[in-house]
């Protein structure tokens, strides 16, 4: 998290606006509240002039979010961004099986209808990769979904984890051929490997790697974690994790394990490419330091993001996305103006009640920008949470000592163009 100096009263009032939103009544969502209430017109997006670079891994990042024409505060499945580490995994639901193993007294394998024969629990979370705006073609790697399932909890409760177990791997259905190279303890294929000697006399092994995240048991404990079977109402399609996936709300999307298909507690921290390798903030040393660090990624940070520009009339608005931790406020920068406090939207009809839980969902914002002068703009955005902690500006020593793109969470600037009289 990220802290700046506030006075006391500012700091109170983020405090207190935090108490106020975990009191409300959770009701159904629709999408963003008009910019203009009361104002007769049809409402027009102005587009940026800084549109996302043509993508060059389609086959990884299979979708993202359009922030223009986002309208929706729960991201449908179809529009919602899509990560395929390796080849998308066929899965049949009459064959599929959890396996609950390792350090456990008495070892599980669920079916999905034992799974939804289970207490059910909802929660509205925002995703985030850990990539997203971290690259020039990748803005849009993020998305709001009411998320069902049963909690992960008292699943391994019941499979009685043992005194010695300390981690719990999710594996997923999904692998793909790696080759790990720069590691001197390599020295044999075993049985399905294979293995070239390197320029350095060692050997740089290939194998075919199942996709696995872990996280420490008390982790995996959290009473927020789902085994995940429907996404806004609806079973998880394929491309998300169809029958089961993992759903940790307030861990980046690499957390989430889609195509579930073991738990493992096992008594030593598991490292395998996507704890270990990939998926690793890198930071140069700084402040007198000596030491490069390596953290894997884990938690969501604070962040904010301009959505789109409107226009109804003469008149300008400003919509945008806050998500990441319990937001308090945002402001809004335009040019070199000052920082300017933006009206956070409810999103709520009280027509349908439901029990999802909504702390971990984004904000939406609206900035009344009136009728801005004719010409290109910039606009940037920066969050507060309900600890007055606020988004780091993109020249914070933290984020540029990173050599990495994961964990981009500094404020981000766009430009627009406003037309002139029409």
């Amino acid at each position: 998290m990220w802290s700046e100096t506030h006075d006391v009263s500012r700091r109170t009032l983020l405090k207190g606006a935090g108490a106020a939103l975990a009191g409300m009544t959770v009701l159904r969502v629709a999408g963003p509240a008009s910019a203009f209430p009361g104002e007769p017109g049809e409402e027009a997006v102005i587009p940026w002039l800084d549109a996302p670079e043509p993508n060059p891994v389609p086959n990884v990042i299979v979708r993202q979010l359009d922030w223009e024409k986002l309208d929706s505060w729960l991201t449908p499945a179809d529009q919602y961004f899509v990560i395929k580490h390796y080849d998308q995994p066929d899965v049949s639901e009459t064959d599929w099986r959890l396996g609950i193993d390792g350090l456990v007294a008495r070892p599980q394998s669920l079916t999905l209808a034992d799974l939804k024969a289970r207490a059910r629990r909802e929660v509205d979370f925002t995703m985030e990769c850990s990539g997203n705006t971290g690259l020039p073609f990748f803005i849009g790697g993020v998305g709001n979904a009411r998320w069902a399932g049963t909690p992960l909890a008292p699943v391994l409760e019941r499979a009685g984890v043992l005194e010695e177990g300390i981690e719990v791997v999710f594996w997923g259905a999904d692998a793909g051929e790696v080759t790990i190279r720069d590691d001197s303890g390599i020295v044999r294929s075993g049985g399905s490997g294979k293995v070239v000697p390197d320029a350095n006399g060692g050997l740089d092994l290939t194998v075919t790697e199942q996709f696995a995240r872990s996280m420490s048991l008390d982790e995996a404990l959290n009473p927020d974690n789902l085994l995940c079977y429907e996404i806004n109402g609806a079973p998880l399609p394929l491309e998300h994790g169809f029958p089961v996936r993992l759903i940790a709300p307030g861990w980046y999307g690499v957390a989430n394990v889609k195509w579930l298909t073991r738990i493992e507690v096992m008594d030593r921290r598991y490292r395998g490419r996507f704890m270990a390798r990939d998926y690793v903030t890198i930071r140069e040393p700084h402040d007198g330091e000596t030491a490069w660090t390596f953290t894997s990624v884990s938690h969501d940070r604070l962040k904010s993001a301009p959505a789109k520009v409107t226009r109804r009339g003469d008149r300008y608005a400003i919509v945008g996305a806050a998500w990441g931790a319990p937001i308090a406020a945002v402001e809004v920068k335009i040019d070199d103006g000052p920082w300017m406090d933006a009206r956070l939207n409810d999103h709520r009809r009280r027509t349908k009640r439901s029990h999802a839980r909504t702390e971990f969902a984004w904000r939406f914002w609206t900035f009344d920008w009136g009728k801005p002068a004719s010409g290109e703009h910039t606009i940037a955005s920066r969050a507060f949470d309900t600890d007055g902690n606020v988004q780091a500006a993109p020249d914070d020593p933290y984020l540029a000592s990173k050599v990495t793109y994961w964990e981009s969470n500094g404020q981000i600037t766009r430009r627009v163009l406003i037309p002139g009289a029409h």
